[in-house]
């Protein structure tokens, strides 16, 4: 994974960015993930070097 640095933050953050959106609680919108569903992908992200998360 590469990495670069987060403005002038001193964070070094992951290149790729993980967009959460789609996980949570299928009760707000039909098309949401469970928190079951969603783990092993978010598990393979950070396992792949992934450490910014867009919330």
């Amino acid at each position: 994974m590469q990495y670069i640095n987060l403005g002038n933050t001193g964070l070094k953050v992951s290149r790729l960015c993980l967009g959460m959106m789609t996980y949570g609680t299928p009760e707000w919108r039909d098309w949401i993930l469970t928190e079951d569903q969603s783990r092993p992908l978010i598990q393979a992200a950070v396992e792949a070097g992934i450490n910014f998360f867009d919330t």
